[in-house]
């Protein structure tokens, strides 16, 4: 199965509710590694993991019971920047977690980590700008973002290298000129 499909599953037919389940609080997804996921090397295709994490990230809704609140609000998440890390190759048939937890939030981007690891070792680590948008087009802010989500506290702050990264790329807030 492509990750485009396990996505497209994930969000459609969603896993349940983890109950107590907080926006800060990490969501694992356990996967394995399949032939489409292999480059001409036999491991994983960089890109892949961009689609692995996408998956993961829709499973950290679901644990939320986000999905179903989104749709009612027709709201979405897209990417607007991430960064990846690479310590360790995964090859064919390799099971592996993803563990993503939200860092934090600014006015326009929510901040999350997304960690590869395969027994218990480092595998990958990603940072992940994401934003949400409305069908018509509209940017959401993300502490509404939050507080729909059940966190109607502000941010935490955000971890330096994070904080530093999202101010070199340009997509954390910034006020109007």
């Amino acid at each position: 199965m492509t990750r485009q499909i396990q996505l497209a599953l994930a969000a459609t037919f969603p896993r349940r509710p983890v109950p107590g389940r907080g926006l800060l609080d990490v969501s694992v997804t356990a996967l394995r590694v399949t032939p489409a996921d292999l480059d001409l090397y036999l491991h994983v295709n960089n890109g892949v993991y961009l689609q692995m994490m996408d998956v993961a990230r829709t499973n950290l809704l679901a644990d939320l019971g986000a999905l179903p609140t989104l749709r009612t609000e027709r709201w979405y998440p897209v990417v607007a920047a991430s960064t990846v890390k690479y310590r360790r190759s995964l090859r064919l048939g390799e099971r592996f977690e993803i563990a993503s937890r939200v860092l934090g939030w600014d006015e326009r981007v929510v901040y999350l980590e997304q960690v590869f690891t395969r027994g218990g070792h480092l595998v990958a680590r990603a940072i992940v700008a994401g934003r949400f948008l409305s069908r018509s087009g509209d940017r959401i802010a993300a502490p509404r973002v939050a507080a729909l989500l059940g966190h109607g506290e502000p941010s935490p702050d955000l971890p330096p290298d994070v904080a530093a990264w999202a101010a070199a790329l340009d997509v954390a807030h910034r006020d109007p000129d």
